[in-house]
């Protein structure tokens, strides 16, 4: 009897990552007019953004199904294993009601679900805080008990370099798109509560870094004993500059770097550069 751990791909490990981490990962799946295409299986992040920037309409993702996570229920029932699963945000997918329905489906009570409340980076740390747990010999309720408190303690900052994605996923109006752009205007966006919005706005790119750097600053003490991640989208180029911005005043030189995926990116765009941690208790 022992703990399996599942996640969906929003948490941008690598399946490379994922076997190592002991991590079960299933996709999402991202809809273009020329189909759908299962999130990093079918489609690299690098053949995402190419896809994005080519496509006059965004795509858009379909939430995991319950079907999707039953055969591995009933695997872990047939075993009389735990499962824990840890999901994007329940207000940015339905793929946390879709595993409450499986496990429903499956009959077996053995099976704890975490609604994250965060996405990309914030979710990988939470998951990766996780396979520590286990290997500390946290029994299933002790762990369950550890990570909701801990997903209470994760900040999620990132800055986006074009209103595009924003003004295309209509979560800009075009004045206001057209307005920034002119201005030269970044928007800075945030992971609060499960929702995706706006935490801080700045004029240019050093702006913007350096707004980036505060937020960080401002919204509590960093806790350097715990995991550190900081996320680009396409290119490292952006996250490598707010890197030198942030080291003057951050202790980032070990945090762990993850691509961005398509949750954030298909309305943020490439680009975008972030950062993830938890806060200290």
């Amino acid at each position: 009897m022992g703990i399996k751990i599942i996640t969906d791909s929003t948490s941008d490990l690598s399946q490379q990552q994922a076997n190592e981490l002991n991590v079960t990962i299933l996709p999402l799946k991202v809809i273009f007019p020329d189909g759908e295409y299962s999130d990093g299986i079918d489609l690299s992040p690098d053949e995402f953004y190419q896809k994005l920037a080519q496509s006059a309409t965004l795509p858009t993702t379909s939430q995991l199904t319950p079907e999707q996570f039953l055969p591995h229920f009933e695997a872990a029932k047939s075993a009389n294993d735990d499962v824990l699963v840890i999901t994007v945000s329940s207000k940015l997918s339905g793929t946390y009601q879709s595993a409450v329905i499986a496990k429903d489906m499956a009959e077996y009570d053995n099976i704890y679900i975490i609604d994250s409340t965060t996405v990309t980076i914030g979710l990988q740390i939470l998951v990766r805080k996780a396979t520590d747990l286990i290997k500390k010999g946290l029994d299933i309720k002790a762990l369950v008990d550890a990570l909701e408190q801990a997903k209470q303690r994760i900040r999620l900052f990132a800055l986006v370099e074009s209103l595009e994605y924003l003004k295309k996923g209509g979560r800009l109006t075009g004045v206001s798109a057209l307005a920034g752009t002119i201005l030269n205007i970044k928007p800075i966006i945030e992971v609060k509560d499960g929702l995706v919005g706006v935490a801080a706005k700045a004029r240019g790119m050093s702006g913007a870094y350096n707004k980036l750097v505060a937020l960080t600053e401002q919204s509590g003490p960093i806790d350097y004993e715990d995991y550190i991640c900081t996320g680009y989208s396409k290119t490292k180029t952006n996250m490598e500059t707010f890197l030198t911005y942030a080291n003057k005043s951050l202790k980032l030189s070990d945090a762990l770097e993850s691509p961005i995926g398509i949750v954030v990116g298909t309305h943020a765009g490439p680009g975008v550069c972030g950062i993830a941690y938890f806060q200290k208790g």
